[in-house]
């Protein structure tokens, strides 16, 4: 299973259950994600798996 952070600059987070947020992102504030995520692609499980964590900016929707 998986945990899911956003924070307020739209960035997503992607960590193993039960893991700390990296040095390198521990100064942004995180909010967690209250749903367990049980299944991510497999781009996200490799990168997972290789670094500890897993990283985007999320796609900024237009209104109008």
């Amino acid at each position: 299973m998986f945990d899911v952070y956003r924070n307020d600059k739209r960035f997503l987070l992607v960590l193993s259950t039960g893991s700390a947020v990296p040095v390198l992102y521990s100064a942004h504030k995180w909010r967690k994600s209250r749903k367990r995520v049980l299944k991510v692609s497999d781009e996200i499980k490799s990168a997972v798996q290789a670094q500890g964590y897993y990283v985007r900016r999320l796609r900024v929707t237009r209104s109008g």
